[in-house]
C-alpha cells in the first residue's frame, strides 16, 4: 500500500483500534503461521483459509453500512487482493514436522496445497550453525510454484470476472539471498533477531537482542526477510504485475 500511495501500513482487519475510514482503503485478514493446508494451522492455532474468508465477509457487510451498497460494489470490483501462502505448508507441516510426510511424497502433497488454493480461491471469487539453501527444500517450493500456476490457469478460466495472477517472489528473493553483496547486505544466513538461527514469531521477541543494523541483514529471523528486502522486492513486483490487475 506505501508503493501504491495509498497509506503507510495495511491495518490489521482485527486490531481494536482499526478506524472505520481504514475499512475504505484496505485491510489485512493475514495470521501468523496460516497456510493451505489445514493441519497447518491448526498446529500454530492460526485463524484457517475459511476463517480468513468469514472475516473478509463481515468487513464487506461492515463496508455497506459504511458507505452503501453502490460504493461498495465499487471498492470491491477496483481492489487488489493479495494472497501469500504456502511457506508455513511446505516448510511446517511438510518439512519441520513431518507429519504429512507419512501420507503424502512431496508431489503429492504439492498437489493436495494447490487444491486447496484453487478452492479457497474459487470461494473468494464467487465471495555456529549455518543457514544454508537446501536443494530438497528448493526443489519442492519451485514444483509448488509450477503446479500452483498452472492450477490459477485452470481457475481463471472458470471465473472470467475475476483477475487471479500468479506473482513470483521466489526468484527474485533468492536473487537477493545468493548475490546479497550486489544488493549492499553483509549477512544472508542467519537473521538479525537474536541468534538468527531459531527465533521467530513469539521466540523473537523484546527481551532477545537484535543486530545493530538490520539494514545489512536479509533475514529478519530465521523465517522473514528485513523491511528493507521487502521493499526491494515491492517495487519490481508493482511494475510488473499491476498492470495485470488494470
Amino acid at each position: 500500500v506505501e508503493e501504491l500511495g495509498i497509506k503507510e501500513l495495511l491495518p490489521a482487519y482485527l486490531d481494536p483500534n482499526l478506524q472505520p475510514t481504514d475499512l475504505l482503503t484496505g485491510v489485512c485478514f493475514a495470521s501468523g503461521g496460516a497456510g493451505y493446508d489445514p493441519l497447518t494451522s491448526q498446529t500454530s492455532s492460526a485463524i484457517s483459509l475459511s476463517g480468513q474468508l468469514e472475516l473478509f465477509k463481515e468487513y464487506i457487510g461492515k463496508l455497506r453500512v459504511l458507505v452503501g451498497e453502490e460504493r461498495t460494489n465499487f471498492i470491491l470490483a477496483n481492489s487488489v487482493f493479495l494472497v501469500v501462502f504456502g511457506t508455513n505448508d511446505i516448510s511446517n507441516s511438510y518439512f519441520l514436522s513431518r507429519i504429512r510426510q507419512v501420507q503424502y511424497d512431496f508431489p503429492s502433497y504439492a498437489d493436495f496445497m494447490v487444491n486447496s488454493a484453487s478452492n479457497f480461491l474459487k470461494r473468494t471469487a464467487a465471495g555456529g550453525i549455518e543457514r544454508k539453501i537446501v536443494v530438497q527444500y528448493n526443489e519442492a517450493v519451485e514444483l509448488y510454484n509450477t503446479k500452483l500456476s498452472k492450477g490459477l490457469t485452470s481457475v481463471n478460466q472458470n471465473y472470467p470476472d475475476s483477475k487471479i495472477v500468479y506473482i513470483d517472489v521466489y526468484n527474485p528473493l533468492l536473487d537477493i539471498i545468493v548475490n546479497s553483496n550486489k544488493y549492499g547486505y553483509k549477512v544472508e544466513d542467519r537473521g538479525c533477531c537474536g541468534t538468527g538461527i531459531i527465533e521467530v514469531v513469539l521466540l523473537c521477541n523484546h527481551l532477545v537482542s537484535t543486530c545493530p543494523n538490520d539494514l545489512e541483514f536479509v533475514f529478519w529471523d530465521s523465517f522473514h526477510p528485513t523491511e528493507s528486502v521487502y521493499k526491494r522486492l515491492i517495487a519490481p513486483i508493482v511494475q510488473k504485475y499491476l498492470k495485470d490487475f488494470l
